[in-house]
């Protein structure tokens, strides 16, 4: 990450060049290596599950392709040119090396702050707004949103080709070093970087801060309704046992749609929290310079802010493995890990959800079909508890998976 540095002035002396430690080195390039890989790695998988498994295509689903390309993007275009820095001191990309990753590195940093407010948009209409989030919230809208972040990033991000350059700074001990840098001077860069730091950090911060926050309100103080006993009151006595049945389905649903709604909610928060944390130190530091005559540049430290910004690009694959049963069954696939059959559950899981709107279509918003869906997940567990429970009534009676 050349550009997140601070390079001397030209008109000012360069003191002498000494190289980094070999400890520096080894550490560096190591710790760099490491996150990575494990972020490559992590990111082509969430890439891969969701567009060879077709119950994973969904809204939520497509603003976490955009931010696992967005992160793919940090890096390779950040992450891997550190290391070369890290061994070799210097920049070892050439001219239009400086500008294509310098491009990209902006590209991927601020795609990612847009998926991120996306989804959290897209899940505060989901939760708060279900009535509309049924033409809003769907899968088609989704895939222009994020076509038009895209677009949006990728023009804005064009002025890098104009904003960096390679330099040859000669230092006091005759030693050159080339250094991909920017070609303005740093009082110019200044007011570019507080836009970037306003539009792409703290605005989608307060955003996610206040939607969250509404979204806690509904999911947590106002739970869905799975009480069945008024629905039974409004249906006649004359079928009693088939009412029965419909109202222990439309509890099960509403049970299982909350639980899904509240772990789907709590692991984008975790994302939007350690995006927050873990840019902190940078942004922090960017600030801070903005207002030092001599910038702070201890090697160490920008170590440590580099991990933390490559570690946000490559921890989301593991939250979303760790939060998410769905996410955890699909990398077990891929990974062949898994069943043979392990497509089953996903089959049941549409019929299910599906049956149950059918069902409840005068009780609850049939949102949950088109928002929901991704969240309800009906796992082999689930399905062997439900065969051998047959003192429950609810299983008992006969339920017909094939109405949908």
């Amino acid at each position: 990450m050349e550009n997140f540095t601070t390079l001397p002035e030209l008109n000012n002396t360069l003191g002498n060049w000494t190289d980094y430690s070999i400890q520096y080195k080894v550490i560096s390039s190591s710790l760099l290596l490491l996150i990575c890989a494990l972020g490559l790695v992590g990111n082509v998988m969430v890439i891969l599950v969701v567009l060879t498994t077709k119950h994973m295509r969904t809204p939520t689903n497509c603003y976490l392709v955009s931010l696992a390309v967005a992160d793919l993007m940090v890096l390779t275009a950040a992450g891997l040119p550190s290391i070369t820095d890290s061994i070799f001191g210097s920049w070892v990309f050439g001219h239009y090396g400086c500008l294509c990753i310098t491009y990209f590195q902006y590209l991927g940093i601020n795609a990612s702050s847009c998926s991120i407010t996306a989804f959290t948009i897209e899940r505060y209409i989901a939760i708060c707004h279900p009535i509309k989030a049924q033409f809003l919230c769907t899968l088609s809208r989704a895939k222009k949103i994020i076509l038009f972040v895209w677009a949006f990033t990728s023009l804005y991000c064009v002025m890098w080709f104009y904003l960096s350059d390679i330099q040859e700074l000669v230092y006091d001990n005759d030693i050159t070093i080339i250094s991909c840098g920017y070609r303005v001077p740093r009082k110019f860069y200044l007011p570019i970087y507080f836009f970037d730091f306003g539009v792409f950090f703290v605005l989608p911060l307060l955003l996610s801060a206040v939607l969250y926050g509404l979204i806690g309100r509904i999911l947590f103080l106002n739970p869905l309704p799975s009480d069945p006993k008024d629905k039974k009151r409004k249906n006649g006595q004359n079928n009693h046992n088939a009412n029965d049945r419909t109202s222990c389905k439309n509890s099960r649903h509403s049970s299982s749609t909350a639980t899904s709604r509240r772990q789907v909610t709590k692991m984008l928060a975790v994302v939007v929290i350690l995006f927050a944390t873990l840019w902190m130190p940078y942004r922090t530091l960017v600030v801070v310079n903005s207002f030092l005559d001599q910038p702070y540049l201890d090697s160490w430290f920008l170590l440590f802010c580099r991990i933390c910004i490559y570690l946000n690009s490559a921890i989301n694959p593991v939250i979303y493995n760790a939060m998410s049963q769905k996410f955890r069954a699909a990398f077990r696939k891929i990974c062949r890990c898994g069943r043979k059959s392990s497509d089953k559950p996903a089959t049941y899981s549409v019929a299910l959800t599906y049956s149950a709107v059918k069902d409840t279509s005068m009780v609850e918003s049939t949102d949950h079909f088109t928002t929901e869906l991704e969240e309800l997940t009906v796992t082999d567990e689930l399905l062997s508890d439900q065969k051998m429970m047959f003192p429950d009534p609810c299983v008992y009676g006969k339920v017909n998976f094939s109405d949908a």
